[in-house]
């Protein structure tokens, strides 16, 4: 398979002037990058971002997310922002102002891909495990779209890369009649669900705040999970420091969901109409749907764009893992080393098998070369 080719300009800005600037290298390479190969005029494009959550105060700035909607306007298209529900769909809205994410700063409406609610979604064939997802239904009747992604840790996967962000991104959280479909059938397909051991409980009540579902509340000493909420994404399990909570994601099966979530996405578009942008900066340890963001685990990277969703998410994490781990981080607390698998010893798995399991169902290349920007 031939190389994908990938654009790529540096964090480094070492002469002070605004040109040589991050926003103004990557104003430059918009600019280069042929965005009339992929969008047509007058078409809608969808600029799909995550918006973070209150506490989570790193996801991409709007700096970068305007000069994404000014280039789609001079190509003739009509952008606007969009994600799908995380939180009540609302209160999501509100947060993303928080987070500095508006129609006045970024230059583009705001729109939830799935509905209020998050339940505006049509079902999609995606593979043999899952079988069909619930892509929101802005989404899949888009004709175009840029994925706009943080480069960042994730517990389960990782990394959060253009992969995830297409596939739990792209996905509701549920559909109103098909159990199964939605977010948390990637995240957890398996009978058996989060399990709840009252001896090593505190009643510290952790895992009922970070819920995003509102799914958990704890009762006369005594857990109770409602599975009508509860998409099983594990953030319980994950901030509890007594072990009371353990969840049953195998990080090979969640994968394995994951990239047939993104085939899922990605079959609801005609083959060149999406642009891939993966930003390294404020790489931290965690999703951006945490409560609450960590220091970065390396110093900033700089921007990467194609149109192979494998081949920017390997490039990422080739160059992260490359990278020295910063002090006062998770991963000098870790005493990671830089040469290694950097994200895989951060959190254990293996981020490559996602990768490779997306090249296996022919949704890209991990074979890449890098344009730098003074290269152009």
């Amino acid at each position: 398979m031939a190389k994908s080719r990938l654009y790529f300009a540096s964090a480094r800005n070492t002469k002070w002037l605004y040109q040589d600037s991050l926003p103004g290298k990557f104003e430059r390479m918009l600019s280069t990058f042929d965005f009339e190969r992929y969008i047509k005029k007058d078409e809608w494009v969808a600029v799909k971002i995550h918006w973070g959550s209150e506490g989570a105060f790193r996801p991409i700035r709007a700096t970068f997310i305007r000069k994404t909607v000014d280039r789609i306007k001079a190509a003739g298209a009509d952008p606007f922002i969009t994600e799908t529900v995380r939180i009540p769909g609302l209160d999501y809205l509100h947060v993303a102002n928080y987070n500095g994410i508006s129609q006045e700063t970024c230059g583009a409406p705001l729109v939830l891909a799935d509905g209020l609610y998050g339940t505006d979604n049509i079902l999609v064939a995606s593979g043999p495990i899952i079988g069909e997802v619930a892509v929101a239904s802005v989404i899949h009747d888009v004709p175009a779209m840029v994925v706009l992604s943080h480069f960042k840790g994730h517990i389960q996967s990782s990394f959060g890369g253009a992969l995830k962000h297409i596939s739990m991104g792209g996905v509701s959280a549920r559909h109103r009649a098909k159990k199964g479909a939605g977010r948390g059938g990637m995240h957890c397909l398996t009978p058996d669900r989060i399990a709840w051991d009252k001896k090593l409980c505190t009643f510290c009540m952790a895992c009922v705040e970070v819920c995003p579902r509102k799914a958990l509340s704890i009762e006369k000493k005594k857990l109770r999970i409602d599975e009508n909420l509860c998409w099983a994404c594990g953030r319980c399990a994950r901030v509890c420091e007594t072990g009371a909570l353990s969840d049953p994601i195998d990080p090979e099966d969640f994968q394995r969901r994951l990239i047939e979530g993104a085939k899922g996405v990605l079959s609801t578009f005609e083959k060149n109409k999406i642009i891939y942008v993966n930003v390294m900066l404020d790489i931290q340890p965690e999703c951006d749907c945490m409560p609450g963001a960590d220091v970065s685990i390396v110093q900033d990277i700089g921007i990467l764009i194609g149109d192979d969703p494998v081949a920017i998410d390997q490039a990422s994490l080739d160059m992260v893992n490359a990278s020295a781990p910063l002090p006062n981080s998770l991963a000098s607390d870790l005493g990671l080393k830089p040469g290694g698998k950097l994200l895989a010893d951060l959190h254990r798995p293996d981020p490559q098998f996602g990768i490779d399991e997306a090249v296996r169902l022919g949704l890209g290349s991990r074979e890449y070369e890098i344009v730098k920007l003074d290269e152009c």
